[in-house]
């Protein structure tokens, strides 16, 4: 469960490109009617994950039961699950648990903490899941899980500080590359605070050693890999973020607060230079009621899904309003420029 973003304008259109940008409802993905009999009908996140069996996981977050968000049987992170993944039309019919979606990690929410997701992906016969630990929005550490078993149980691997960086190490988001190694994407877990994005590398066969994690930086004029990680785009306001490798290039998506929307950036490298990279508006506000296209309602997330490609894009976005609007929808979007 996130706090929900602020305003209800339509957010402008980040670059000129942005303005041919379309987005279609597909469907919810989660809700009463998809996901009660889970004992998952209020959640969150979504965040879609190609399982080695085939299936599709979907790592949700802040999940209850009962009459609304909040109502009863708080769980976080949990895993939701479609055994025959459509990319172009998702279904989910199991979870982990069940007809009683369980909570993937031990987490007793004592003291109002929680385990928010910030990334899920697969390598080989492997999952991981990375998770942001305290309270909301005050992260005390990050930690990193694989499983081996499509989902159903996870092993903890390692943990990085809730301050490393400034704060700045503790939401990340993993680009599976062909080279052996994934690029990470970090910000700090705060929608109401101003942050860098970092970049690192890690080779994919030491994934659960912080030690691997290396930065992008520039020193003495010129970038390099081993630099202290210097900020690779404008500092702002990040919600949730998304860096894939498709279709040949790298993706990334994230909630944009000021002016609020989901935007997009598609580039040829990780280490490509995004100060100068068009941002495209994929999702925009609007208010309860007036939904249609790309305009949704107290909209966040915007987790690209496995098999998209950049003709034929879809995103698992949230939306959280009131305690019976909170759910995970997945959306098309046309026009993104490439």
């Amino acid at each position: 469960m996130q706090t929900r973003p602020a305003g209800a304008a339509p957010a402008a259109a980040a670059t000129a490109r942005a303005a041919a940008i379309t987005g279609t409802k597909i469907r919810n993905l989660t809700g009463p009617d998809e996901t009660g009999r889970f004992a998952a009908p209020w959640t969150d996140l979504g965040i879609p994950v190609t399982c080695p069996d085939g299936t599709m996981l979907f790592v949700c977050g802040d999940t209850f039961d009962g009459a609304g968000v909040g109502a009863s049987d708080w769980r976080a992170p949990v895993g939701l699950r479609a055994r025959h993944p459509d990319p172009d039309y998702l279904v989910i019919d199991d979870s982990v648990g069940g007809t009683h979606a369980v909570g993937l990690v031990p987490e007793s929410h004592r003291n109002n903490t929680t385990a928010i997701p910030s990334d899920g992906f697969t390598i080989g016969d492997t999952m991981y899941m990375h998770l942001m630990r305290g309270v909301l929005y005050q992260t005390d550490h990050s930690d990193f899980w694989r499983s081996t078993d499509n989902g159903e149980t996870w092993e903890y691997l390692c943990l990085w500080p809730g301050d490393q960086y400034g704060g700045q190490f503790q939401q990340k988001t993993y680009a599976v590359a062909d080279d052996g190694c994934c690029y990470v994407l970090s910000s700090v877990f705060n929608r109401d605070v101003d942050s860098d994005l970092l970049l690192h590398r890690v080779r994919q066969d030491r994934l659960g050693d912080p030690a691997a994690y290396e930065p992008w930086g520039c020193a003495n004029g010129a970038w390099a890999w081993g630099n202290y990680p210097t900020p690779i785009t404008a500092r702002r306001r990040w919600g949730e973020i998304c860096f894939r490798a498709m279709g040949g290039q790298y993706a990334l998506t994230w909630l944009n607060m000021d002016p609020l929307g989901i935007r997009a950036q598609v580039f040829a490298l990780p280490t490509s230079n995004l100060f100068t990279t068009p941002e495209q508006t994929i999702i925009v506000p609007t208010t309860p009621g007036n939904e249609s296209g790309n305009a949704v309602a107290g909209p966040y997330g915007g987790f690209i899904v496995p098999g998209s490609t950049f003709g034929d894009f879809t995103i698992n976005v949230s939306q959280w309003y009131d305690d019976q609007d909170y759910r995970v929808m997945q959306y098309r979007i046309s026009g993104l420029a490439v």
